[in-house]
């Protein structure tokens, strides 16, 4: 963490660059940013497959990010950028429209009504998404919670700027493409719950 993070690391007290693109040296076409990567799973499979794009991935949680630094000790990806602390900050300090994609996978789904206003899913949160996306850019929202998929489409569907995408059932029953999986997801298979898989356009 000490030799690998400091490189990775985006730093918010500086200027955000008018071209997210200069944060990488390969200067990539497309900006993808998930917001609390776990064990880092996803972020490591997508950023190693996807050559042409940049990845910002933001996780507060040492044991997680450690997890993925490691990975990255082992294997570099010179595609991948980090943040370690609150995932609005980072939404605070990025230019409007430049983003191509959000992925928010699994998030902390707070499941007792009184800490409902805790869960990332707001209608703040979703202004925050709507300034830094460019139109047509998408939003990935994957949970195994029933009240929070339900949650988070009627928060989309007062929203202004966004629309859900889906069209048969398969649409939100099935993983995204070249999905890898992640750890919360076999957890809730082995539990029996059903993960549902969201996608939303920004208008």
């Amino acid at each position: 963490m000490q030799r690998r993070l400091p490189d990775l690391l985006i730093d918010l007290a500086k200027p955000a660059p008018a071209d997210l693109a200069t944060l990488f040296p390969h200067r990539p076409e497309t900006i993808v940013l998930e917001i609390g990567f776990g064990g880092g799973e996803h972020l490591l499979s997508h950023a190693r497959r996807r050559s042409e794009a940049g990845f910002v991935g933001v996780e507060p949680f040492v044991n997680s990010m450690a997890k993925l630094v490691t990975a990255l000790d082992q294997e570099p990806a010179d595609s991948i950028r980090l943040y370690d602390d609150d995932a609005t900050q980072l939404l605070d300090w990025l230019p409007d429209g430049s983003i191509d994609q959000i992925d928010l996978l699994y998030p902390d789904p707070w499941p007792k009504p009184k800490h409902f206003k805790r869960r990332f899913v707001s209608d703040r949160n979703l202004d925050r998404f709507a300034r830094v996306l460019k139109p047509g850019a998408m939003v990935r929202f994957a949970s195994d919670i029933d009240s929070y998929v339900n949650w988070t489409l009627q928060h989309i569907d007062r929203h202004p700027d966004f629309a859900w995408t889906a069209r048969r059932a398969a649409d939100w029953r099935e993983p995204y493409p070249d999905w890898p999986g992640t750890r919360y997801e076999a957890k809730a298979l082995r539990e029996n719950r059903t993960p549902a898989y969201l996608t939303f356009v920004r208008l």
